[in-house]
């Protein structure tokens, strides 16, 4: 079901603290989400993906699925400091060294003030056959109450939100935009699950980048 909530939200909780940290607070009763919608202006945006594309060492995981190994349907690389290890779905991610763009991405989210990060999952959707399932990012290495910043670079595309326990509760839908950037709340991967659908007709690229707080008493 729909939740309409999601345009309703754009009004009330819309903040604008300066032209470059307009903000829109999404309240989802046991969580929430801040997004940025121009974080990154659109042609910076696009100048990012151009750059991530070229320069980021991508690859194609495989999870386990009935004793078969399929393949994951999109390309990615794991990015941090070192021993920031990275498990999920029985992927073990190593991280690969901090590039500058992805740096000087991070600083910027940084400087909103709302968590530090030593690592981050690149995901390459190649076009709108590429899509990640429901999930949460809830594994051990990230501890409890994880704050997980995520940005947006290319195709706008659909983000879904379901309760984790609650299955009488409304759907969450939201748009990702290029050059926004989401801050997931403290509560918001222990209460809910989120996925990114398949949209068949979509033909262009998005890369989505998801900076996270490994703690160190999980690292292997």
């Amino acid at each position: 079901m729909h939740d309409d909530r999601s345009e309703q939200l754009m009004q009330p909780d819309l903040f604008q603290q300066s032209s470059e940290l307009l903000f829109i607070d999404h309240d989802l009763g046991d969580a929430w989400i801040r997004e940025y919608p121009q974080l990154f202006s659109l042609g910076r945006a696009d100048e990012l993906l151009r750059a991530l594309l070229a320069q980021i060492p991508w690859q194609q995981d495989s999870i386990r699925i009935a004793g078969k190994r399929i393949p994951v349907p999109r390309l990615q690389c794991w990015m941090g400091d070192r021993g920031s290890s990275y498990g999920y779905s029985g992927i073990r991610l190593e991280p690969v060294p901090w590039q500058p763009p992805i740096t000087a991405i991070r600083d910027k989210i940084q400087a909103l003030g709302h968590a530090d990060f030593n690592s981050v999952l690149l995901n390459y959707y190649r076009d709108g056959q590429d899509s990640v399932a429901w999930h949460a990012d809830d594994e051990p290495e990230l501890g409890t109450n994880p704050v997980i910043a995520s940005v947006s670079l290319g195709a706008e595309r659909k983000f879904q939100l379901r309760h984790k326990r609650d299955k009488g509760r409304d759907r969450y839908h939201m748009l990702l935009r290029n050059g926004s950037v989401l801050i997931m709340g403290k509560t918001l991967q222990n209460n809910w699950l989120h996925q990114l659908p398949k949209e068949t007709t979509l033909r262009s690229p998005r890369i989505n980048l998801t900076f996270r707080q490994v703690t160190r008493r999980h690292r292997t």
